[in-house]
């Protein structure tokens, strides 16, 4: 007798063994479960005007000392200039504001790592969302 009949079926046999079996489905949607935010954030809203074309703007919602000098960052937003008006939202948690911070939004703008503007100090009183309206840069000293 030979087994020449029964080798495709041996072969067909082992190569099935070896294949990989098919990944299982996923869950349904109703049951994924997505844990919610607990912390609720806050925005700054607006737009920045005078922003030239390929410029890296960055955005900085800092805490201040008596002397003016940056003392803690809340919250920070990097952007790209289009040349016209550049809209931002910058979120930031709400209870990083403690009673007596002095608060500012403060931006620069660097085109091939050289400062060529900035966003002069604002001062920003209150931890609710805020719509700033439009914001001009300035040359930079």
């Amino acid at each position: 007798m030979t087994l020449r009949p029964l080798l495709p079926t041996v072969l067909l046999a082992a190569i099935a063994g070896c294949a990989t079996p098919e990944p299982a489905p996923p869950p349904p949607a109703e049951t994924i479960t997505i844990a919610p935010d607990t912390k609720p954030l806050n925005s700054l809203s607006g737009s920045l005007l005078d922003v030239p074309a390929g410029a890296e703007v960055e955005l900085a919602l800092i805490i201040v000392d008596a002397k003016q000098r940056p003392d803690r960052l809340l919250s920070n937003l990097r952007l790209k200039g289009r040349g016209g008006e550049l809209p931002f939202v910058l979120k930031f948690n709400p209870e990083v504001f403690e009673q007596g911070d002095h608060v500012e939004l403060r931006g620069r703008v660097t085109q091939a790592g050289t400062l060529t503007h900035r966003l002069p100090a604002r001062s920003i009183p209150r931890s609710t969302s805020q719509a700033l309206g439009s914001l001009r840069v300035v040359p930079a000293p």
